[in-house]
Formats: C-alpha cells, sequence, structure tokens
C-alpha cells in the first residue's frame, strides 16, 4: 500500500462554494471614471457580448452545417469568422472586467440576453444561413455603434476604442464577405 499524503499536499475540492462579487456591481478602480460611465458601459458591454457570443456559436453551428457546391469554401469561411468573434468575445469580457464589472459567462445568461434570433436546431440552406449571419452582424453593429456614442460622451474612451477598432471593424469586412455569397451571379455559365 502506498504512503498516504499529508494533508498539506492534499487538494480541498470539497468547498463551499461562494459568490464574491455578484453581477451587476461594480468593484472601485482608480480608473478615473465616474461610476456612471462605468456602469453603462458595462451594461452596453454585455449586450454587445451575449451577441457576439451567440454570433460566434452561429457561425459554428451553420461551419458544421453548411452543405452545396460552395460547402468546402464556406465551411473555411464560416470557420475563419467563428475564430475572429471568439477573439471578440475575450476582448469584451476582459474590458467589461476591466471597467469593475461582472462579465455574462454562460450559455443561459447569453441566451436570456441575446437579440439575436434564434435559429432552428435542424439544418438550414445556405442562403438561410447566410442570411441569419447577415441579420446578427447589423444587430451587434448597431448596438457597438450606438454604445460607442454612449461611451464617448461619458468620456469612457476605452470602451470607445474597443467598440469601434475592435467590433466595428471586425465585422463589418465580415458582412462584406458573407453578403457577397448572395449575389445572384452564376456558378457556370454556358457561353454560345
Amino acid at each position: 500500500m502506498p504512503p498516504k499524503a499529508t494533508d498539506e499536499a492534499q487538494p480541498q475540492y470539497k468547498v463551499t462554494y461562494r459568490e464574491i462579487q455578484p453581477f451587476g456591481t461594480l468593484k472601485t478602480l482608480p480608473l478615473g471614471l465616474p461610476d456612471k460611465a462605468r456602469t453603462q458601459s458595462v451594461t452596453i458591454l454585455n449586450q454587445v457580448l451575449a451577441d457576439t457570443m451567440t454570433l460566434r456559436d452561429l457561425y459554428k453551428k451553420h461551419h458544421w452545417q453548411i452543405s452545396g457546391v460552395t460547402f468546402y469554401s464556406l465551411h473555411l469561411l464560416l470557420d475563419k469568422h467563428y475564430e475572429e468573434q471568439a477573439v471578440l468575445v475575450d476582448s469584451i469580457a476582459e474590458r467589461i472586467m476591466s471597467l469593475g464589472g461582472i462579465s455574462i459567462a454562460m450559455a443561459p445568461d447569453v441566451t436570456e440576453m441575446t437579440k439575436i434570433p434564434r435559429p432552428p436546431k435542424g439544418r438550414e440552406d445556405v442562403p438561410s444561413q447566410l442570411a441569419r449571419l447577415l441579420e446578427a452582424h447589423e444587430i451587434i453593429l448597431r448596438a457597438a455603434r450606438a454604445g460607442a456614442e454612449a461611451a464617448d460622451e461619458a468620456g469612457d474612451d476605452g470602451t470607445n476604442d474597443l467598440l469601434i477598432s475592435e467590433v466595428v471593424r471586425t465585422n463589418e469586412p465580415q458582412v462584406w464577405f458573407i453578403a457577397e455569397h448572395l449575389a445572384e451571379t452564376e456558378l457556370l455559365r454556358a457561353d454560345k
């Protein structure tokens, strides 16, 4: 029988769970921003975060379920956009935390907060998938621009910069790439 570990080496995994900062509260941090501005930015950013997490997951759903003659190119494009949205999720959540707030993090909270309509569990055709992505992007872009303006008026340059330099500048080219796949051009043309 092997020797038993000392108490110091034994992990204490049976703990009483405790919350150390309730959702919707702010830690006091020496940021030079009024609490009102930080509260406003955290609220705006959590909405953008919920919608960005939804869009990220919508990209992965469509990446897995895409079909048709453009399967390979769209499969790769959707995965690339998923990765870019995942980077945004992290940036937005970290900005919330750096303002002293609490970022949403769990799927039930995202489902409760998102403004992006839920797709069916089943597989849709390519035009439906791409149209859903475009609708989600528009929801995020509208919220990001309005949030950036509000942050600017409140003197929160960091949140304004994040929303414009990262959220808007990531979503706009993604809209372009997705929208171009919905242009009614022929895949093949028979010249006579």
